[in-house]
């Protein structure tokens, strides 16, 4: 599989991500985090407007689930992450509308009223272990300082590449580690220098 360009170019997006989590705790705690962080969002976006109630055609049952918010960001990501790489993409992509399809039936189940206070918590929770991630293990301030389109956009993707690398020793064509890697080390040896000449 030959490389992409442009926005669509993995590698890029990939290595960027990576020099912000490069420390092994770090990467398994937003290996932890991430997700959960996706999905509760998901359980808030719930409660938008809906465009339509899928309900009606007989595939929602009492839970209702519904064309929202929720809906078109789960969509985004799957069909931007299906574009990246067609096969962890679609992995990823199956993901995203698993977490759209259980936030919706646990968001109508709780109700609004003990939804978002469950979405707090979790929030709280995994925003506090990943900043910790950074603070004690990357020292590295998180990525969505610099780029923070591109940091939620990527996270979960970039995740989810790391565990099929680390347990299939999967990546998405021949030599992408390897090249990842030799970028990451350039940039977090950029950083490190320009760290040190601000110390100086």
């Amino acid at each position: 599989m030959a490389r992409k360009t442009g926005i669509f170019d993995l590698e890029t997006h990939f290595a960027f991500y990576g020099a912000y989590h490069s420390n092994p705790v770090n990467i398994l705690i937003h290996t932890l985090f991430v997700w959960p962080i996706f999905f509760t969002s998901l359980m808030l976006f719930y409660f938008t407007p809906s465009i339509y109630d899928i309900s009606r055609i007989g595939l929602g049952g009492d839970h209702g689930l519904c064309l929202n918010f929720g809906f078109f960001l789960s969509l985004i990501y799957a069909l931007f992450y299906v574009s990246l790489d067609k096969k962890a993409g679609t992995l990823a992509a199956m993901l995203c509308f698993a977490c759209w399809i259980g936030a919706s039936f646990i968001s109508a189940r709780l109700g609004y009223s003990l939804a978002w206070k469950v979405v707090l918590a979790a929030q709280l929770f995994c925003w506090t272990g990943q900043f910790i991630g950074h603070g004690v293990f990357e020292r590295r301030a998180p990525a969505l300082l610099d780029n923070l389109a591109q940091a939620f956009l990527m996270a979960p993707f970039f995740v989810l590449l790391e565990v099929l690398q680390t347990v299939f020793r999967y990546e998405p064509y021949l030599g992408f580690h390897a090249s990842v890697k030799a970028k990451i080390d350039a940039e977090i040896k950029e950083w490190k220098d320009s760290k040190q000449k601000k110390s100086t």
